[in-house]
């Protein structure tokens, strides 16, 4: 069964810096597009950064210039480098991956279960 499992979060203060990981395991044949999600306390969950099989990277407004999306092939793991962090990135940050089944060639998204950023002022 493929599973997901984010790390690296954490307490910090503003204008630090945070390297999460997300790595992959189980019957995978490939990782397509991959990203982070985050979520804040009472609000739905926002899109971060996304990264593709070619590395192509997008990100959302509010990172841009501060966050770093990458990926290692090799160790099916997923990052996101976070810079110049403020209170306002405090949230759950979700990491999910667009995954081929080696089993079945099948595809889904399959999802971690959070790691907790908090930015303090």
């Amino acid at each position: 069964q493929v599973q997901l499992v984010e790390s690296g979060g954490g307490l910090v203060q503003a204008g630090g810096s945070l390297r999460l990981s997300c790595v992959a395991s189980g019957p995978i044949s490939r990782i397509n597009h991959a990203g982070w999600y985050r979520q804040a306390q009472g609000k739905q969950r926002e899109f971060v950064a996304r990264t593709d099989i070619m590395h192509v990277a997008s990100y959302a407004d509010s990172v841009k210039g501060r966050f770093t999306i990458s990926r290692d092939h090799d160790k099916n793991t997923i990052y996101l480098q976070m810079d110049s962090l403020d209170p306002e990135d405090t949230g759950v940050y979700f990491c999910y991956c667009n995954i081929q089944d080696r089993r079945d060639w099948g595809i889904k998204d399959y999802w971690g279960r959070g790691t907790q950023v908090t930015v303090s002022s």
